[in-house]
């Protein structure tokens, strides 16, 4: 009995030429294309077995393992030549960046580590890996990625690769993030796209010091602590509160909102309301927001932003942009093997991200990306 292979995918072909260019040998660019071409139309997870299965057989295996654990090119090159084809096909208006945590069942993985998972409520043996994604009208695509590495695993690259850099091995989520982001920016150039950072542990003081000069919008919680600087509120004008009690005096400034929801496939109303605040002593103002479904209620979501030019609404759906991450997470990048890695290769897992991420702009941009989002939690 034999599987019936689907046609080619015509736009593989154009998409690595271009992204591949950097490959110093015309071996590395041909294997290259072979591993995206496995990451897409290979059944099942996307281990190095299967991809060769698919695309050479047995005899491939050993070459594809060796091109992505132990070979010598670089993958900053390849996610570089990512970004510029993404600014000219996609037009981005914005780097979202989030992070993923990826479960995993032993300890050998590169960075696996125990870790709190807020989002889960629970202790998860996972790596924390931050991306940063060129978000467009209708979808979103990965382009640059760091892991965020327990101690032991830092000690451990560092003994066996010394020449990874020490700001590599950040440990820190929003160190990978701001790292992620700025390089994502100076790869793409000018203009400079405003950064969606979807944190929603880090501490707001840090964020804004550290993403000082970039426009940005980060979610906090309805806890943080503020001083408002707005006289449009003239009772909280130069009183410090929490988020929810000030945006709970600013809700007669609601206004309507609507934004597409990728996740739902529908149109959402939702409303907005922001006040300017700041964070603490000797800090520039900045503006936090709030969300409702229901003004009577309280806010169902707080962010702070920089985008001072930026009407409130946009603002809204810029934030919003965190939607497109999740479905085509769940619906491109999932099925491309993004997460799929397994092994303690530092390079190997950067390598093995890197051609997943082409895979997924490839899913995006040859239109492939029509219909399979899944659904998400609301």
């Amino acid at each position: 009995m034999t599987t019936e292979r689907r046609p080619a995918n015509p736009v593989v072909g154009d998409v690595c030429a271009e992204l591949f260019a950097s490959l110093p040998r015309s071996d590395q660019r041909r294997k290259g294309e072979l591993y995206v071409r496995g990451l897409l139309e290979a059944e099942g997870r996307k281990s190095v077995r299967n991809i060769a299965a698919h695309v050479g057989g047995r005899a491939a295996e050993q070459s594809l393992h060796h091109f992505v654990a132990a070979s010598t090119w670089e993958w900053a090159p390849v996610r570089a030549a990512l970004a510029r084809y993404l600014e000219h096909t996609l037009r981005p208006r914005a780097w979202v960046v989030r992070p993923t945590v990826i479960s995993k069942a032993g300890t050998e993985s590169v960075g696996v580590a125990p870790r709190f998972v807020s989002g889960l409520g629970q202790v998860v043996n996972s790596q924390v890996a931050l991306g940063a994604w060129a978000v467009g009208e209708e979808h979103g695509c990965p382009v640059n990625w760091r892991l965020a590495l327990p101690g032991r695993w830092r000690e451990s690259i560092r003994s066996r690769s010394p020449r990874i850099p020490e700001s590599e091995l950040a440990a820190h989520p929003l160190d990978c993030a701001v790292r992620v982001a700025d390089q994502l920016q100076g790869w793409a150039g000018p203009p400079h796209r405003p950064v969606v950072l979807d944190l929603a542990d880090a501490d707001p003081v840090a964020v804004d010091r550290r993403l000082a000069g970039t426009p940005y919008i980060c979610p906090v919680g309805e806890a943080t602590r503020v001083r408002c600087a707005d006289p449009a509120l003239a009772g909280a004008y130069g009183r410090e509160l929490t988020a929810r009690r000030l945006l709970s005096t600013a809700r007669t400034l609601c206004r309507p909102v609507t934004w597409p929801d990728p996740v739902t496939g529908r149109l959402r109303t939702t409303l907005v309301a922001g006040a300017r605040v700041t964070l603490g002593e000797g800090t520039a103002p900045v503006l936090l927001l709030g969300e409702w479904t229901d003004p009577r209620e309280r806010p169902r979501h707080y962010w702070i932003s920089r985008l001072d030019r930026t009407p409130l609404p946009a603002q809204l759906r810029l934030a919003r942009l965190t939607r497109t991450v999740d479905a085509d997470f769940a619906g491109i990048s999932l099925p491309v093997g993004l997460t799929d890695f397994s092994g303690r290769s530092y390079a190997g897992w950067h390598r093995h991200t890197t051609l997943a991420s082409v895979a997924h702009a490839v899913r995006v941009l040859s239109g492939q990306a029509a219909g399979q989002r899944t659904a998400c939690p609301a």
